[in-house]
């Protein structure tokens, strides 16, 4: 396949998974959040606090934007171009939908989905859809924006978290919640005591979200260790780093019961990436040994980069 066919199989994947986790983002806003008048962190979250304090004049996606595009220019500079592609088309997507869907799905949907199962199904439900549609856009390289910017900030350069820091982040904005008047879609006014258990249930929202969306970027960056052995061995190695374009290293081995000399090929490759890799070896050599084992991280080109601290040093100079 010539590479630049290839390339662009990989913009449009990459692409259309951030379509499709702004999709489930979208979906777990307008199906179970916004009906119950919850309240979550994020962008998304202060974005919600303003439709329910303006009886829904000023929808969520409105403000969802105009803050994002705040937070934009400043990833563009830290984050990169190819970041920032990726956030514009998310951030655009999702302020496009946030609006639009909470006209198009009709009440009886969201009557049933979300007001009829109670707050907290609501909850655990709407906390799951975003925290998954989160996970999926940032393993692309993008992000849904707002405090989703600001984890990936930090992250570039810390061992942090993305979910513990947007848990935290998400706090103070849900407790913000109890300083503004709050609207049902009647236009009736919360009372104070409603207004206390969305907090408790927007707590519960944000650690269904973080723990999902660090359960599935850990997923996504899973790794493992496969070792083979093979008298096609050197076959198998060129389809590897010619075709899959992973590194191959060749070990020295014998065989203790042969008493004969082999080689043994050890890969380091994404376990998502394990099942071609199988079945590339197996279409060379279908007697095969193979050993895969999970490993715990793997730095360098083509995985994880080591963060180290930024360090300043001042040099002040002292005349004598």
């Amino acid at each position: 396949m010539p590479q630049t066919k290839k390339n662009a199989l990989v913009f449009v994947k990459e692409y259309a998974l951030v379509a499709l986790g702004i999709l489930l983002y979208v979906s777990g806003w307008i199906l179970f959040l916004i009906p119950n008048n919850l309240v979550g962190g994020g962008v998304s979250g202060v974005a919600a606090i303003v439709q329910y304090a303006t009886k829904g004049f000023i929808k969520i996606g409105t403000t969802y934007f105009v803050v994002n595009a705040v937070l934009l220019v400043i990833a563009l500079f830290v984050l990169g171009k190819s970041f920032g592609g990726k956030t514009v088309f998310a951030v655009i997507l999702a302020s496009i939908g946030l609006n639009a869907l909470q006209g198009l799905i009709p009440p009886e949907i969201t009557q049933t989905l979300a007001v009829d199962n109670g707050k907290l199904m609501s909850t655990i439900m709407g906390g799951i859809l975003v925290g998954v549609g989160i996970g999926m856009t940032m393993s692309q390289g993008g992000s849904t924006g707002g405090t989703d910017i600001i984890a990936l900030i930090v992250n570039k350069y810390r061992n942090v978290s993305p979910g513990r820091m947007i848990l935290w982040m998400d706090v103070v904005i849900i407790l913000s919640s109890l300083l503004v008047p709050s609207y049902a879609a009647d236009g009736s006014l919360l009372p104070w005591t409603e207004k206390i258990t969305t907090v408790v249930y927007g707590f519960i929202l944000v650690v269904v979200n973080s723990t999902v969306l660090d359960l599935y970027l850990s997923g996504s960056r899973q790794s493992v260790q496969v070792f083979i052995l093979s008298h096609k061995y050197a076959q198998i190695a060129d389809e590897i780093t010619q075709n899959l374009h992973r590194g191959v290293t060749v070990l020295d081995g014998k065989g203790w019961y042969t008493q004969q000399s082999t080689e043994v090929l050890m890969v380091l490759t994404r376990k998502s990436d394990l099942s071609v890799l199988l079945r590339t070896v197996k279409s060379i050599d279908s007697n095969a040994f193979l050993s895969v084992s999970s490993v715990t991280g793997v730095y360098g080109k083509g995985f994880d980069q080591i963060k180290e601290k930024v360090k300043i040093k001042k040099e002040v100079s002292k005349e004598l």
